[in-house]
Formats: C-alpha cells, sequence, structure tokens
C-alpha cells in the first residue's frame, strides 16, 4: 500500500522560500514575494508542502479568487517536485486535488512557464488536465550554451552592428545595482520609464509597479539592469533569475534608447550575466506577431528560436465546464 500523501500548510513558514530554491525547477513564481504581490492584487494565496513519512514531495502555492459559490484557482511556476516527489508526481497531484475540494463550477489552472519536468506532466495527463495553447503561449529560447561569441554571430546584421556600436559608446554604462536603496531608485526609474511607455504606446500589460515595488527590491532573484546615457538611465529591465532558466521580464526605455541603441545593448547584457552565471537558457518572456509586431521582431532580431512556452493546464470535476473555460480562453486570445 502507498504511503498516504499529507498535506501541510506553510502559508506562514518563514523558511518557504529557502525550501523552495533548493529545488532545480524552483522559479520567481513560486516565491513568497510573487505571492504577496498576487496577494496584494486581490488573490488569496496559500503556500502548502505536500509530503510522505520520507519527507517532502512537493511544493505548490496557489491563488485563489471567489465569485459566488464559483472559485478560480491558479498555480504558476508549480508544482515544484522534489527529487523524491518525482517519483509520486500522480498521488502529488492527487493529494492537492484532494485538497482544494472543488465545487461542480471550480476551475484550476496551472502553468509552468517551461518550469516543469516529464513526471509532473505525465501526472497532469493521467488526471485529466487538458491543455490549452494559444498564439500568446510561444516565446522565443536563446541556448547560451553556446556562449555569447556564438550567439551574437547568428543575430542579424542590425542587432550586431547595434550591439558593437552601444559598446564602443563611451556615454552609455551598464549597471545592476545591488544596494537596496540604488536598486528602489532604479526600480523608480523603470516604473517612471514603463508608464511613459504605457500612456505613449495606450498598452496594458498587467503589471503594477507601485504595488510590486518594495517586493521587486527585496527579491534576491530579480535582477535589476539599467543602461544609463551620462548617468541618467534610458533603459530599465527587470529579469528573473532561475538556477537554469533566466526570463527576460518587462523592460522599458525613453527615446534616447533609441537613438543610441540602449534596448538591444540591455538585453545584450542579460545575455552576458546569464552566461556567467551558468544559465542555460534566456526566455524571451513571450512573442506576439499580431498584437506587438515590434517587440517580436525585435527579440526575433537576436533569435529566432521560438518554442511553445505553455500550455495552461485546465481542471475541472466536469468536462463541460473544463471544455467551456478552454474554448472562453481559445476565443479571447484571438
Amino acid at each position: 500500500m502507498a504511503t498516504e500523501v499529507a498535506v501541510v500548510d506553510r502559508s506562514d513558514a518563514a523558511d518557504w522560500d529557502e525550501a523552495v530554491w533548493q529545488q532545480p525547477n524552483a522559479n520567481i513564481y513560486a516565491s513568497r514575494f510573487w505571492g504577496s504581490y498576487k496577494g496584494r492584487l486581490g488573490w488569496s494565496v496559500r503556500r502548502i508542502a505536500l509530503r510522505d513519512s520520507g519527507g517532502d514531495l512537493a511544493y505548490v502555492q496557489y491563488q485563489e479568487r471567489k465569485r459566488g459559490f464559483l472559485r478560480r484557482i491558479f498555480v504558476q511556476g508549480g508544482p515544484i517536485l522534489t527529487a523524491r516527489g518525482r517519483a509520486r508526481a500522480e498521488a502529488v497531484l492527487a493529494a492537492f486535488l484532494d485538497h482544494l475540494a472543488l465545487g461542480p463550477a471550480d476551475v484550476l489552472a496551472i502553468k509552468h512557464y517551461q518550469f516543469h519536468d516529464a513526471e509532473g506532466v505525465s501526472a497532469l495527463l493521467a488526471h485529466n488536465f487538458l491543455p490549452v495553447i494559444t498564439r500568446q503561449d510561444h516565446t522565443i529560447e536563446i541556448d547560451l550554451s553556446r556562449g555569447t561569441k556564438a550567439i551574437l554571430a547568428d543575430a542579424n546584421s542590425t542587432w550586431r552592428q547595434t550591439i558593437r556600436k552601444a559598446q564602443a559608446n563611451p556615454a552609455l554604462t551598464s549597471v545592476v545595482p545591488t544596494d537596496p536603496e540604488e536598486r528602489l531608485r532604479a526600480f523608480d526609474a523603470f516604473a517612471g520609464l514603463h508608464a511613459d511607455l504605457q500612456q505613449r504606446k495606450g498598452f496594458a500589460d498587467g503589471l503594477d509597479t507601485a504595488v510590486y515595488r518594495d517586493l521587486a527590491v527585496a527579491d534576491p532573484h530579480l535582477l535589476i539592469l539599467e543602461i544609463r546615457e551620462d548617468g541618467a538611465p534610458v533603459t530599465v529591465c527587470l529579469a528573473h533569475t532561475a538556477r537554469q532558466r533566466w526570463t527576460y521580464f518587462f523592460a522599458a526605455s525613453n527615446d534616447r534608447a533609441r537613438a543610441t541603441g540602449a534596448a538591444p545593448f540591455a538585453l545584450w547584457r542579460i545575455v552576458e550575466h546569464a552566461c556567467e552565471q551558468g544559465a542555460r537558457v534566456l526566455d524571451l518572456g513571450g512573442v506576439d506577431p499580431i498584437d506587438n509586431r515590434g517587440v517580436f521582431d525585435f527579440k526575433r532580431g537576436l533569435c529566432r528560436n521560438i518554442v511553445q512556452g505553455g500550455p495552461l493546464w485546465l481542471y475541472a470535476r466536469h468536462r463541460r465546464i473544463r471544455t467551456g473555460a478552454a474554448t472562453l480562453l481559445t476565443l479571447r486570445s484571438g
């Protein structure tokens, strides 16, 4: 008889991040910092460990919203399986579903952002989760193991010329602040550039910089990189730094960035930093050639390796609810 899998509430555990970041697939979406951010946006956030008599099998941070009798549950960047947990992935997922006690109309969604393993995917399939793929569930991945010379050699000629020009420009400097006050100043510079960019281009990307501000600055796994022209920030980027995968998260620039090539230079500096830290992959944070052609062309100029970044895995007790939710998501993406 298989050992029972228990669910332990660790929502208030001070060592949550310490436990999660010991795992190979640890990522910022499973961290307390991100959970706190989503909590401020109105989600109810809980953190649980699933374990048997031998120890922890998985860590799950999940977000929940209720509307009447309907619940939406969202797991980002998880579940995070331990080495022991991978051997019991189906049992872990079964225990998680039992813990949620989903109602007839409730929907559970899981999105790994590529932080998954074969056993975790196998468990999702075995429990009849439905994978949903849309146009937005694609990204560009750079194979960092090839080294910076090979990566730049494969970029288009405009990219190569822009990087070389920026590197030769003495007015441009690249800075990764580590002091808390300097990180705060850099994030505020990003927030200002981000707000100006949204106003100029008339878009919303879902990031609330005012809410995220102190959490971003305190998160050791969020890199903030500035490109300055004569000491003034012209481009600021945020990047997730997991053990093997880095993610180009958000970036914002002003008009001087276009004139100086600061935006490509910033992304290139992230490539260099990721290589220096031993990461294997840099995810460029998604592509959308229909609604955001300019950013798509910008990223594809550096690398053309487009991959599927999803799917979003959906589960509901009843098939009609599950397929209805999948259909709605697909229609919205069009």
